[in-house]
């Protein structure tokens, strides 16, 4: 299986390789790294199915292509190159399509396998890591660092988290200030108990520097 590994590598080094929106190479590096510490205490689930939707799991994602379909049909494509046994990709499969935030939506988990690349992804979102991507992200849409006239957004469709107006400030309370309450697996909430408690503290600091106390 290790050279499917490598190949899924490679083609994602060449799909995201010019992202500057958060969603790079070392993002996927990262959360693949997040799902091995999870899979490493919870020793359940298929690590190959696990590193491979790891690996893949942004690369249908509508933010990084011209539409959804688009990104399916890419990953479709990629994975029938590999001729996998027809049950392993569609565990693959499955753990892609259920990884995403997608403003909040409660979606069921079918298996641990999601359930830890879900885990892994919504990690990268907190902490520090979490906190530089927000602004990466944040600067390639167009959204104000803060702007105090933008009403946090409490109820969102698909396309209004996507597209509507908001803030990088904003987004930690429309996503990731949520994320903590919503991992899966024990080892997850763990970890996402000080990357969340330091994503606070940058809060109050940053609080304080925009209303001249600090």
């Amino acid at each position: 299986m290790r050279e499917k590994i490598e190949a899924a590598e490679a083609f994602v080094k060449n799909a995201l390789g010019n992202d500057f929106s958060g969603h790079d190479w070392h993002h996927i590096d990262r959360v693949r790294k997040n799902a091995s510490l999870i899979w490493s205490e919870e020793q359940k689930g298929d690590w190959f199915v696990i590193e491979m939707a790891a690996l893949l799991h942004d690369i249908p994602d509508e933010k990084l292509n011209d539409t959804e379909e688009a990104g399916w049909v890419r990953l479709t494509s990629f994975l029938e190159s590999l001729q996998l046994d027809h049950d392993i990709a569609g565990k693959i499969m499955d753990c892609i399509e259920t990884v995403s935030f997608k403003g909040g939506r409660v979606i069921n988990l079918a298996s641990i396998e999601a359930e830890i690349v879900q885990d892994a992804d919504r990690l990268d979102a907190l902490g520090a890591i979490g906190i530089a991507r927000t602004f990466a992200y944040g600067g390639k849409k167009g959204h104000p660092i803060f702007d105090p006239a933008l009403s946090v957004r409490e109820e969102m469709t698909i396309e209004e988290y996507r597209s509507g107006n908001s803030s990088s400030i904003n987004h930690f309370y429309e996503k990731l200030l949520k994320l903590k309450d919503k991992m899966n697996t024990a080892h997850a909430k763990k970890l996402a108990e000080e990357r969340h408690e330091f994503m606070e503290s940058f809060l109050a600091q940053f609080y304080n520097e925009w209303n001249g106390k600090a």
